[in-house]
């Protein structure tokens, strides 16, 4: 049994460490409603891009001709998985969803005898996949010395795929992040982006518009392409931001009242072994009084 010291040193320690919790849950509440405006913000961009791609997919009267970041190569042999993560952890399950959910997908891809690649952006991300995967990591991020994710870090990645696209490494592009819903709830989420798919959900709800090209469509597609994988990319940061925020904000407040359940505990076990020791001695000091 611990000593009324060894107690008192535990209940002092689990407070500081309570104080720490609570106090990184309101940086994270505060970082959280800035990183929530910005993915709302992003999402009716990044989808009226894919929008119009789509709109412009329609009028290409050639589709042998069309570029191929829209088309993809026609093959289904080697793929490249750009898995984002955080740069720091202390956020609940939140790198280890987006890893559980990439390397069951590589799993798929291996079994299948396909060609593996992986980009990792950020640091927890490529801690967790390189035990197992390590050898199939052509490329790793980290943006942990900037504060702010900004469309010139998505560039960076955007470019890298695209650079890797144009020297036949791969044939379909996956992306893997968290989707942001609320505090509580975030989705990993797989989003293929090279070639450009079109998920049913969203088929009944994009815009159809008729347009007036200047120039043709695969000029326009040829510059707006590339754009929309950077675009895709800086969404996924964006919606990653807001999830990992709200993932810390909810694990820093369980361990906080996990840390004041802890205190209540170790101070009730503190006053039964002071007032078991009080008693003891008590009893020591009668004992001797009527010994006399």
């Amino acid at each position: 049994m611990p000593s009324l010291d060894d107690l008192k040193k535990r209940i002092k320690s689990v407070k500081s460490t309570q104080k720490i919790t609570k106090a990184m849950k309101m940086v994270a509440a505060a970082k959280l409603r800035k990183a929530q405006e910005s993915a709302e913000k992003g999402r009716p961009y990044s989808q009226k891009m894919q929008n119009i791609i789509l709109n412009l997919t329609k009028s290409i009267n050639d589709p042998q001709n069309a570029p191929k970041l829209l088309v993809g190569t026609g093959e289904d042999k080697k793929y490249l998985c750009v898995v984002l993560t955080a740069d720091r952890g202390l956020c609940g399950g939140f790198n280890s969803n987006i890893c559980k959910l990439a390397k069951n997908n590589f799993k798929n891809i291996l079994s299948e005898g396909k060609d593996l690649k992986i980009i990792t952006v950020g640091s927890k991300g490529l801690d967790q996949i390189k035990r197992e995967y390590g050898k199939y990591v052509v490329k790793k991020f980290s943006f942990k010395e900037k504060k702010q994710i900004t469309f010139e870090e998505a560039n960076i990645v955007g470019n890298e795929i695209i650079s890797l696209f144009k020297q036949n490494e791969f044939d379909k592009c996956i992306l893997f992040f968290n989707n942001f819903k609320n505090v509580i709830t975030q989705i990993p989420q797989a989003q293929q982006i090279i070639p450009t798919e079109v998920n049913k959900s969203n088929e009944s709800e994009k815009e159809t518009f008729s347009y007036e090209f200047e120039p043709e469509e695969e000029e326009i597609l040829e510059d707006l392409l590339p754009k929309n994988i950077s675009t895709q990319v800086f969404r996924a940061l964006l919606e990653n931001a807001a999830s990992e925020q709200g993932s810390r904000m909810t694990a820093m407040d369980n361990a906080t009242r996990n840390a004041g359940d802890l205190v209540d505990k170790l101070t009730i076990n503190y006053n039964r072994s002071r007032q078991a020791s009080i008693t003891k001695e008590l009893i020591e000091i009668i004992s001797g009084a009527e010994s006399l």
